[in-house]
């Protein structure tokens, strides 16, 4: 193997000698593949310290020193000599390989830069923190003729577009190194060993890139490293993603039965972006999230019968590579949360939002019985809503005056990162029951509310796990271990919410 067995490389950065030593430390629990930034140390004195005084390992790993200039994204200021000489510096390591920026080989002839760094390797990288350029091919040409052992191209991507013109590069050549930048390019970097690319960069502690994952991301929730060409790729498509728990909820799913398959977080603003990209990426089916529940709709080849009455799909199979089949089980998520609370024949019941969720909460409480009462920001849409289920629109300055069985925020307000904030006023919570369809946090500041007034309140964690499970068996055909899924989201709220120096 070029870069040896491990091919996730875990990236130790850390301004002093201490912070590097313990970073590689944890590092080596994880893999054997190892990049030393030394650009991130503050000094030469931290330099020198961490080269000297690091502990002598039994275990040799797989060292890559990268002393990056600030012109190539990196953080070192000194000049093309001063930067040589802290890869000679770094000699008592015994290093592997040396990851020098084009920027930087350039200015040597062909194999000179080579020779000086010997006997380690040398890697040639070209990074664009701003985009994709189009001109990929002639720019991996040209640190291929720079004289290296191997090429690393990373980039910003700004669609699956872009991602796929990366990992393009990789695909069939084992000396390329391709690396998706950005939130874009997060789940291209789960994908990309499988695609062929040489390495896949994972942060110990701190990102030294946009879009890098945490190491015990890449080896714990998505194995990365174990993928391969018949590996299923499911995923959730949203704007926002990066909040959702859906990626590890459904991978715990997965290696609890020993399911070959990933569940991935794609950033989707362009759904025809995401739609050309599954094909490509071999998407055997997905999670819809805000804002496409409804606009998926047009790309379906067909749809549940319940999922068209609702008008919004959340769980989408894909069968022979690119026809699309919707389905909605937020429907049998809200009646399961619920119903365990109140009774809902002949209740009456407030939802607040107007947008797919509401939609989904109003047909299902509809089909269990329940008066079905809609407030909006927006009254028109209320209106519509309200009428498509035989239920009343109330208007919002109303809410004081009224009184339900039970309130259903569908709005994202109050949703991580910006948890707090609630979408009603304390004055406005006349009910029983105050369910919230966000699940993180697991008790949003509309719950607190809630608690505060005497009332009962539901977090969105149960429908939440009740939805994924039933989307998740909607793909496999197998029975879900409910049970190991709904842990592991608690669990993870649960560190959330831990105050870092509780932990």
């Amino acid at each position: 193997m070029l870069f040896g067995r491990e091919r996730i490389c875990a990236v130790v950065a850390g301004s002093t000698a201490a912070e590097m030593a313990r970073q590689l430390d944890r590092a080596l629990r994880w893999t054997r593949t190892i990049e030393l930034r030394l650009d991130w140390l503050k000094s030469p004195r931290e330099h020198l310290k961490f080269i000297f005084r690091s502990p002598r390992r039994r275990l040799r790993p797989t060292l890559i020193c990268t002393c990056r200039r600030r012109p190539a994204g990196g953080r070192f200021s000194g000049n093309v000599r001063h930067q040589l000489s802290r890869f000679v510096f770094s000699w008592p390591l015994h290093p592997q390989w040396c990851d020098v920026e084009i920027e930087t080989a350039g200015q040597f002839p062909a194999g000179e830069l080579r020779k000086f760094l010997g006997p380690a390797r040398l890697l040639v990288s070209y990074h664009n923190f701003r985009r994709t350029p189009r001109n990929l091919a002639a720019i991996a040409r040209r640190l291929a003729r720079s004289g290296g052992d191997a090429i690393k191209i990373a980039t910003h991507c700004r669609s699956l577009a872009d991602c796929l013109r990366v990992l393009a590069l990789a695909r069939g050549h084992r000396r390329v190194v391709a690396v998706p930048m950005g939130e874009y390019g997060l789940p291209a970097r789960v994908l990309a060993l499988r695609e062929g690319s040489a390495l896949a960069y994972a942060a110990v502690e701190e990102a030294t890139a946009p879009g890098q994952l945490s190491l015990e991301a890449m080896k714990r929730v998505y194995h990365a490293d174990t993928l391969d060409r018949r590996t299923r790729v499911y995923g959730v498509i949203g704007h926002p993603v990066g909040h959702s728990l859906s990626p590890l909820m459904h991978n715990v799913g997965f290696q609890m039965r020993r399911i070959n398959a990933v569940y991935l977080p794609f950033l989707v603003r362009d759904l025809h972006d995401f739609i050309a990209a599954i094909e490509p990426l071999g998407i055997a089916g997905f999670s819809v999230t805000l804002p496409h529940k409804q606009r998926i709709l047009r790309y379906l080849d067909d749809c549940d019968p319940l999922a068209v009455q609702i008008g919004a799909v959340n769980t989408v199979v894909v069968r022979g590579g690119s026809r699309l089949y919707g389905y909605n089980t937020d429907y049998v998520g809200v009646l399961r949360a619920l119903e365990r609370r109140v009774r809902l024949r002949g209740s009456r019941v407030l939802i607040y939002g107007a947008g797919g969720a509401a939609r989904t909460v109003a047909f299902a409480l509809a089909q269990g019985g329940a008066t079905v009462s809609v407030s909006a920001r927006r009254p028109g849409p209320a209106r519509s809503l309200a009428r498509a289920v035989g239920g009343e629109a109330v208007p919002r300055a109303c809410l004081r005056r009224e009184f339900f069985d039970a309130i259903v925020n569908a709005t994202p307000v109050g949703m991580y990162p910006r948890a707090g904030k609630a979408p009603l006023r304390p004055a406005e919570l006349n009910c029983r029951v105050v369910m919230d369809l966000i699940y993180r946090p697991a008790k949003t500041r509309l719950l607190r509310l809630a608690e505060r007034r005497g009332l009962e309140a539901i977090s969105g964690v149960d429908m939440f796990v009740a939805q994924g499970t039933a989307q998740w068996e909607i793909w496999t055909g197998v029975r879900a271990p409910v049970a190991a899924m709904r842990r592991a989201v608690l669990a993870a709220l649960r560190r959330e919410s831990t105050p870092a120096g509780q932990r």
